[in-house]
């Protein structure tokens, strides 16, 4: 492209202060160094990580900084030594990564590279400590290497997976994060057999994808968990078939599930962050084969308290990150399961708005009425 190599000008949605409208900045985005690419975002989502870290709520607020990270693009130009990458492919970019050469990307048990894991505190690029982005000549910081609020980003080769051309970015952009990260627990971690019971704690976006990853499991019962019953209606369409509001209640959630499925469900995916909805998971489970697996991520205080006899009666707790997806490798073939429709995404998203209009999806985020909203970056 007769871009590539210069410094590109383009519109950003560039967060100033925690909390603050977002503004829509013209911004310079200098080229990709070594090991990176550079992006043309056609559709980017907003996700509840984008809204936590705006709010300031993250552990080391930095700003100016550019937001998102659930996004498609096309890849505009490369940096030196890319070579599984070139400029027109359709892409993904993840907020982690697969450097495939770490101990963690060699082995088949893990997706969290060394090189490229999730760092919500970085604002720079890793290659030399500079970020991409400028404004009269000052540095706008990165967030989660992605930085998709932006008509072009630039990112670390290992954290952009390249996709079918033929799917449909505006649909799959939302599989870069909470819906791989919900159905993944399910399909990769809790793994429930055709015709058991999961039940799924929080009946957010990762909530309702786990719940997807139990239907299309074949799982018989899929009970939501909820402290808010106006998020049942929608999550029927995601396969959840029975809910409990704990605050319905006068005793410990998993008592409740345990009395309804005998003894406790084969399967539980906790999707929320509280500890409490994480002993409740990991108690709701049958014992001999029950399987909890967290996914929500705590308050940093926070620390995890049941019965060591939980364990010794053969109950198993697990932990997942981005859903055991390595995103190179992995991502293909989950946008390949939408393009075969065996897994739905589009009802995940529930509104879309124009870029210029980005700070109506924190509103309906924050109001708690969408579950994903895509941002059109151009007039599509």
């Amino acid at each position: 492209m007769s871009t590539a190599g210069q410094v590109i000008k383009c519109r950003a949605a560039v967060a100033w202060e925690a909390g603050k409208p977002l503004s829509i900045e013209e911004v310079e985005v200098a080229p990709p160094q070594k090991e990176e690419v550079r992006l043309k975002i056609l559709f980017t989502s907003l996700c509840h990580t984008d809204v936590y870290f705006w709010e300031a709520k993250g552990q080391h607020p930095l700003f100016p900084r550019i937001y998102g990270h659930e996004a498609g693009g096309i890849v505009e130009s490369v940096g030196e030594g890319v070579t599984d990458l070139q400029p027109g492919d359709h892409v993904l970019p993840v907020f982690t990564g697969e450097c495939k050469e770490c101990r963690h990307c060699k082995s088949e048990e893990s997706n969290m590279c060394d090189l490229l894991r999730i760092n919500t505190d970085r604002g720079t690029m890793l290659s030399d400590g500079k970020s991409r982005f400028s404004k009269d000549g000052k540095p706008i910081y990165h967030f989660l290497g992605t930085s998709t609020f932006s008509e072009y980003t630039v990112c670390h080769v290992g954290s952009v997976a390249k996709i079918n051309p033929a799917a449909p970015l505006e649909k799959v952009c939302v599989l870069s994060c909470g819906i791989c990260t919900g159905f993944g627990a399910t399909v990769n971690v809790a793994k429930p057999k055709k015709g058991s019971s999961v039940a799924i704690f929080g009946l957010g976006a990762v909530g309702l994808a786990a719940a997807e990853g139990a239907r299309v499991s074949g799982a018989a019962r899929i009970i939501g968990v909820d402290l808010n019953s106006n998020r049942f209606e929608e999550a029927k369409k995601f396969g959840v078939n029975e809910f409990v509001n704990p605050k319905d209640h006068n005793k410990p959630v998993q008592e409740v599930i345990a009395e309804m499925t005998d003894g406790g469900v084969d399967r539980s995916v906790e999707c929320t962050g509280s500890v409490q909805a994480m002993i409740s998971a990991f108690e709701c489970v049958h014992d001999g084969w029950g399987i909890a697996v967290l996914v929500g991520v705590p308050n940093k205080d926070d620390a995890f308290k049941t019965h060591p006899v939980n364990f010794l009666n053969e109950r198993t707790l697990k932990g997942t990150f981005y859903g055991n997806y390595k995103p190179r490798s992995d991502l293909p073939g989950v946008v390949e399961m939408y393009m075969n429709k065996e897994l739905e995404v589009d009802k995940f998203i529930t509104h879309s708005v124009p870029f210029a209009e980005i700070n109506k999806a924190f509103d309906l985020m924050l109001s708690g009425q969408s579950i994903r909203c895509i941002i059109r970056m151009e007039n599509h």
